[in-house]
């Protein structure tokens, strides 16, 4: 074979790698995005959870310089179920209405028919409507609170739908890691297609197929580990971004999360590759001579 040919068979060889590893990178990227979505599945339904809340409203003779107004919120403050308790003042509630309506309401009235109120965010674990109808029951007792305000539907929603959520994910996770199978042995079987004539003439004098098939494989093994790093990679820089945009739920402080996820896809990479690899060069070592042409 001449010289041209040779640089020609290399380049495509090295083409044929790139393309392989590149591959099986971005869909160990999309596999690992998707693992850390599950592995973070209870901190982001967690962050949905803790941002219902409900609004307490206080009896009309309950004024701002009382000492009951302090006193009330050290008493929610206490509550194993308030995360954050936000006193609302009646002056300030209606001059955000009046902004929001453009129109002087409380002129219009003769005067702020706006109570004192609070409005209490929930740690996750009390954000159930089961939770929500005991603290009803609870606050209601205090004669200083009018009343207690909560959207049940809406709790009730947000439940079911982290729920179906969570069904969703793994369903689409099953589906993803069958099309990235399909995918990166689609890939290793064109890269494997440039050796058949190799493959086959190995055969012929006598080869045994597992010796045939255990260089392709460590190669194969090889090039899933090196994809696996370069995932890796692509995950931290995009972890890295979303936690300069969504500081509370991406919290490096959880190595072992992370690592875990890290290990899950060089595995992942390592599982893969051998398995396209044995199918791909599997195929070859079955096919006719006449059918490598």
């Amino acid at each position: 074979m001449s010289k041209s040919g040779n640089k020609q068979t290399a380049k495509r060889l090295r083409t044929s790698y790139l393309t392989t590893v590149i591959s099986i990178s971005l869909v160990l990227f999309m596999l690992g995005l998707l693992g850390l979505i599950i592995l973070n599945a209870r901190q982001i339904s967690n962050h949905v959870k803790e941002n219902i809340g409900f609004s307490i409203i206080l009896n009309k003779d309950v004024k701002d310089k009382d000492q009951e107004i302090k006193h009330i919120k050290d008493l929610l403050d206490a509550e194993p179920y308030a995360k954050e308790v936000t006193y609302v003042d009646p002056d300030v509630a209606a001059q955000e209405f009046q902004e929001t309506l453009g129109e002087d309401f409380v002129k219009f009235i003769g005067e702020n028919p706006l109570l004192p109120s609070f409005d209490v965010k929930l740690h996750a674990e009390y954000a159930n409507p089961d939770s929500l109808a005991k603290i009803e029951a609870g606050l209601i007792e205090n004669t200083k609170i009018k009343e207690v305000f909560y959207q049940p539907d809406l709790v009730d929603a947000v439940n079911t739908n982290m729920q179906k959520i969570g069904l969703y994910l793994l369903g689409f996770s099953g589906l993803l890691l069958l099309i990235a199978m399909a995918l990166i042995n689609n890939t290793i079987r064109l890269s494997i297609y440039s050796k058949r004539f190799v493959i086959k003439t190995m055969q012929l004098v006598g080869a045994r197929h597992s010796f045939i098939r255990r260089p392709f494989v460590i190669r194969g093994i090889g090039n899933g580990i090196v994809a696996a790093f370069i995932a890796i990679g692509l995950i931290i820089t995009f972890l890295y971004y979303l936690q300069k945009q969504f500081p509370e739920l991406i919290d490096f402080k959880n190595i072992e999360l992370y690592g875990a996820l890290f290990i899950i896809v060089i595995i992942l990479g390592i599982i893969i590759s051998w398995i396209s690899t044995n199918l791909a060069v599997r195929k070859y070592l079955r096919i006719e001579t006449g059918d490598l042409y």
